[in-house]
């Protein structure tokens, strides 16, 4: 399946991102077939630069943009922003019970021997 999404470049911590359509199955900063932009974050606001013809024909080609390149696309007006995801079900916690550390540990209190009054 071929993507649209984003290819990171530049120096450690100053990051910017190339727009790329690439075969799902190459690594992120791997081969690529098509720059189509490129994405700065650290502008303010941020770069977006997009040739939207050749981003019209990969995705009239069934190209499918991941969800940050969608959102550029979007910001660029290019396409229209997906729908938000689902929220996805979490398994609730079991409820716990109040008991000491000890009790957990598996250690028993001993009882004290108690004193007969005569």
């Amino acid at each position: 399946m071929v993507k649209i999404r984003l290819r990171r470049v530049g120096a450690k911590k100053k990051p910017s991102y190339r727009l790329v359509v690439a075969d799902s199955r190459a690594p992120r900063d791997g081969a690529f077939i098509d720059v189509i932009g490129h994405y700065n974050p650290l502008t303010n606001p941020a770069t977006i630069v997009v040739d939207s013809e050749k981003a019209l024909s990969w995705l009239r080609q069934g190209a499918q943009p991941t969800a940050t390149a969608s959102r550029l696309l979007s910001k660029a007006g290019i396409a229209r922003e997906p729908k938000p995801a689902k929220a996805r079900v979490t398994k609730k916690p079991k409820p716990t019970t109040q008991k000491s550390k000890s009790a957990k540990a598996g250690v028993t209190k001993k009882s004290k021997p108690t004193k007969e009054k005569t």
